[in-house]
């Protein structure tokens, strides 16, 4: 411990590595096991051996019926979130329509920069590629699934919402569907309350001087944007707000994420901003809705809190508005008195796998899969 006083001219502080902490061990039990797939495209990009992985969470039958193939929900977990917490001592307790098990898949999305979303970027490669390429056919493999589209869903919560609702929309053959809540800005118009596209915009205050808010509870606002940025640069890379910046921006010239704001000034840069448009969600299926929409018929499904903790419901709202007018059959909900982590109360939890099934029954019954 080096301890410095307040008025100390010292500049810099000399740390030893002298011991280091091993990687956490994933608990595989009856139920759960860990699949593990070293990606060749990402081993590729970052020159160095990459493994994407996962919990696979085993259906009740799975061990007596071995003949039996099973439907697919691949969750993403939030920002923080890793596939350990899929380790569970027992199956999921089912009692779906037409005795429906499904395998789950816990994803880990996380990265040396944070959450890397599923989706491919400049800075943390092609991660969305690496799943649906290399991951999926792995566990097609290694497991008794379905190993067809009709047959796989997608879900998540937060950073997680928005990473099922980016698989859904960029692989719409892949999927059947995603049931995304509380998703991270699906609308860069609406980026917690900030609009990343408009000149002299800034993340640290409103067009009022007023200082921004990031997160409240019950009303009352517990977390600003500056003091949330200060802590976070102090931290180092792989924070939740710079984890944006490095699935969204391109590279810069010393090889990090191009900075969206000065974190100085708080000031945008809209030239670093306006590349982020290939990852607005509610962009691409305006702009593509004539290729996608026949793609996603029936399953796109996004659930908000309408007093969302992270200021996200004006985005999916946003979004909502946009679907409307394509004249798709997307569902976006807008759930009154819900928050970012009480949304699943009240039964939307079950409602989801009701709907899941119910999909996966209504494409077997034209395929033939079994259930």
């Amino acid at each position: 411990v080096v301890t410095l006083a307040a008025d100390s001219a010292q500049e810099s502080v000399e740390f030893k590595v002298s011991q280091s902490v091993s990687a956490r061990e994933f608990r595989e039990t009856r139920w759960s096991r860990l699949l593990r797939v070293r990606s060749k495209l990402l081993s590729n990009f970052h020159k160095r051996p990459v493994f994407l992985q996962a919990a696979v969470i085993l259906p009740a039958s799975y061990h007596d019926q071995p003949a039996r193939r099973y439907p697919v929900i691949f969750t993403v977990p939030g920002f923080g979130g890793t596939h350990h917490s899929g380790s569970v001592p027992r199956p999921v307790a089912e009692k779906n329509k037409g005795g429906v098990e499904f395998l789950r898949l816990l994803l880990d999305p996380s990265c040396p920069l944070g959450h890397h979303v599923f989706a491919d970027s400049a800075n943390n490669g092609p991660v969305g590629q690496a799943l649906t390429t290399e991951f999926i056919p792995a566990l097609d493999q290694a497991y008794r699934t379905i190993a067809k589209p009709s047959a796989r869903f997608l879900t998540g919560h937060s950073s997680g919402g928005w990473s099922s609702l980016w698989l859904q929309v960029t692989y719409p053959d892949t999927f059947n569907g995603t049931w995304s809540t509380a998703p991270d800005p699906v609308d860069f118009r609406d980026f917690q309350r900030i609009n990343l596209y408009r000149p002299d915009e800034n993340m640290y205050t409103d067009e009022k001087g007023q200082r921004r808010p990031l997160a409240r509870i019950n009303g009352r606002v517990r977390l600003w944007y500056r003091g949330f940025a200060d802590m976070e640069w102090v931290l180092g890379h792989g924070g939740q707000l710079h984890s944006f910046e490095a699935v969204f921006s391109p590279r810069g010239p010393d090889g990090r994420p191009r900075l969206a704001w000065d974190r100085r000034t708080g000031k945008i840069d809209v030239d670093v901003t306006r590349t982020w448009e290939k990852y607005d969600i509610r962009l691409i299926l305006e702009r593509n809705w004539k290729t996608l929409g026949p793609k996603l018929e029936g399953k796109l499904h996004v659930f908000m809190g309408d007093v969302d903790t992270f200021y996200l419901e004006g985005a999916t709202i946003l979004l909502k508005q946009s679907l409307e007018k394509l004249a798709g059959n997307a569902v976006v909900e807008i759930h009154k008195g819900r928050d970012h982590f009480n949304l699943m109360q009240g039964g939307l939890r079950q409602r989801i796998r009701k709907e899941m099934t119910a999909r996966f029954l209504e494409g077997q019954t034209t395929t033939g899969d079994n259930p």
